[in-house]
């Protein structure tokens, strides 16, 4: 039994109401756009994608592929929400489903949706994996890019001009080989 007063029992149902609510939008929303694509062909609606950049359907696959875990994810909250509001109406909720310790109502606040106190929410530990391609990867030279990196931005030739001025000027032809500057713009 949750040691909850009647008003923060109404502040959290209410809270779970408008949550729901603000999700059921989004999934109506989304299903006024049209319900998601089966294949990548039929959400571009390309009939073929040799014409196109690869860097196109890259794009392409990385919003579909976002979209959908952002629907994903949407889902597992919209189920959360529902079962916390099965929780109120049985009398569960506000108590861990694990161990059965109270749930402090801050917690409720926060995360209206929980049924786990802190000590019992699954997925708390963060992963150490690492990426597969670093077992592969070699490292660089020693010293690789450390001048490039210490003299970044900065261009720094004694006779700077006319090393840029032999790939031409906004008033010169670029390839133009040995010209007078002079002599152009006075022909022009």
């Amino acid at each position: 039994m949750s040691t909850l007063t009647q008003d923060q029992r109404k502040e959290l149902q209410q809270a779970l109401l408008e949550q729901r609510e603000d999700l059921q939008r989004h999934f109506e929303s989304s299903m006024e756009d049209g319900a998601p694509a089966e294949s990548l062909k039929d959400s571009t609606g390309e009939l073929s994608s040799y014409d196109n950049h690869p860097a196109d359907a890259g794009t392409e696959t990385f919003e579909r592929s976002r979209d959908l875990a952002i629907d994903d994810t949407l889902t597992e909250e919209f189920n959360q929400v529902n079962e916390a509001l099965e929780r109120m109406n049985e009398g569960t909720y506000g108590t861990c489903v694990t161990c059965g310790k109270e749930i402090p109502f801050e917690r409720l606040q926060a995360i209206p949706y929980t049924a786990y106190c802190i000590d019992d929410t699954p997925n708390r530990n963060v992963s150490n994996d690492r990426p597969v391609e670093e077992e592969v990867m070699t490292m660089p030279p020693s010293g690789a890019g450390e001048v490039r990196q210490r003299n970044a931005g900065k261009f720094d030739h004694a006779e700077a001009w006319e090393a840029v001025e032999d790939y031409g000027t906004s008033n010169s032809p670029a390839m133009a080989a040995k010209r007078d500057v002079k002599d152009y713009d006075e022909n022009m």
